[in-house]
């Protein structure tokens, strides 16, 4: 994707553009999108303010930094999974986010800082070229995006001092205080997320792999199970002392030259990690309320306790909601939804 860097004059007049349609939409002019050059975002409610509980430490030593990608069409997913995370903290002060965008949209920045004034963020340039020609085509369109693979690079992207950071995607809400899944103990892993080994791993990679005695041998000595990367935490420091970008970027190559999976940057975090995690509790990641990949069809919650869902999948809850058709676990997400016309008795 072509990056936009503009002037500083232009980059005044953009924000008081933003200002004035938000301005607008506060008074009853227009409600739920801002028009920008190339899209249109849409507008926020401002979300409360989170305070810290009284047993906090300090946020300058007991950070909890979050990763995620910013992205216009998932923006009001994003800012769902924000409040969720900041309303079910126990000390929201000490959270720190960390979001990875593919283009310079300050019109995304400026919608952040609305809705959320008091947010601890920073926003940092993913170069889509770092993956130019390694992406391959899988069974859906929006796997292909070259910004649903800055999470291999988000260790090179982050700021040094990080030793520790949780990845989440923009369809999730946590509704759980995050500082559990932040303390987990990685016991020398690199990465921690739910493992589920009752899935068939043999369906993440196609004839190709397994007919070939080379890559087949691949699993040899591990016991590897599936695992969703849309939820992971991660020791920064073992990632990059051990090359693991460059271990998945490795994979990616193989991909290209002799196709061996279908499903866009999931497989090489397999093939590289896949029976060397840190298995978390299920309830971390409640996956797949996107339905299937290809008919879009509903799922029900799996049975136990629940801290994190996730609409992984085709479906994602605001579409389905404003379409009238959805799914039942979409009411779940409804509630931390701060798109200003999905509240008609708030807009007045």
């Amino acid at each position: 994707m072509a990056s936009w860097s503009p002037s500083p004059l232009q980059l005044l007049g953009l924000l008081s553009l933003y200002l004035l349609h938000l301005s607008s939409a506060t008074n009853g002019i227009r409600v739920g999108v801002i028009k920008t050059p190339s899209h249109e975002v849409p507008v926020f409610r401002e979300a409360p303010e989170f305070r810290n509980g009284d047993a906090c430490g300090s946020p300058e030593t007991h950070r909890i930094h979050i990763a995620m990608t910013l992205d216009a069409n998932y923006l009001r997913g994003t800012m769902a999974a924000v409040l969720s995370i900041l309303q079910h903290s126990s000390c929201p002060e000490n959270v720190s986010f960390h979001f990875l965008s593919a283009r310079f949209e300050p019109e995304l920045f400026a919608s952040i800082n609305s809705t959320f004034p008091y947010l601890n963020f920073k926003v940092y340039r993913f170069d889509s070229n770092r993956v130019r020609g390694k992406i391959s085509k899988s069974i859906r369109q929006a796997l292909d995006q070259p910004l649903n693979y800055a999470r291999i690079y988000l260790t090179d992207i982050i700021p040094a001092d990080v030793s520790r950071i949780i990845y989440l995607d923009s369809d999730i809400v946590v509704v759980d205080d995050i500082e559990k899944l932040w303390g987990v103990d990685l016991e020398e892993k690199v990465v921690a997320a739910p493992e589920y080994c009752h899935a068939n791993f043999t369906y993440y990679f196609n004839d190709a792999f397994w007919s070939d005695p080379i890559l087949a041998r691949t699993f040899e000595g591990r016991k590897p199970c599936y695992f969703n990367t849309g939820v992971m935490v991660l020791d920064v420091d073992k990632w990059r002392e051990g090359g693991y970008t460059n271990k998945v970027e490795d994979w990616m190559g193989v991909q290209k030259h002799k196709r061996i999976y279908h499903l866009g940057s999931l497989p090489p975090f397999l093939l590289v990690l896949a029976g060397n995690i840190k298995a978390v509790d299920h309830r971390w990641n409640q996956h797949g309320l996107g339905g299937d990949n290809l008919e879009g069809k509903c799922r029900n919650l799996h049975p136990g306790p629940i801290s994190l869902l996730h609409w992984s999948g085709k479906g994602k809850p605001w579409l389905r909601l404003d379409s009238r058709k959805p799914c039942g676990v979409d009411h779940l997400w409804a509630p931390y939804d701060l798109y200003r016309s999905s509240s008609p008795a708030l807009e007045e």
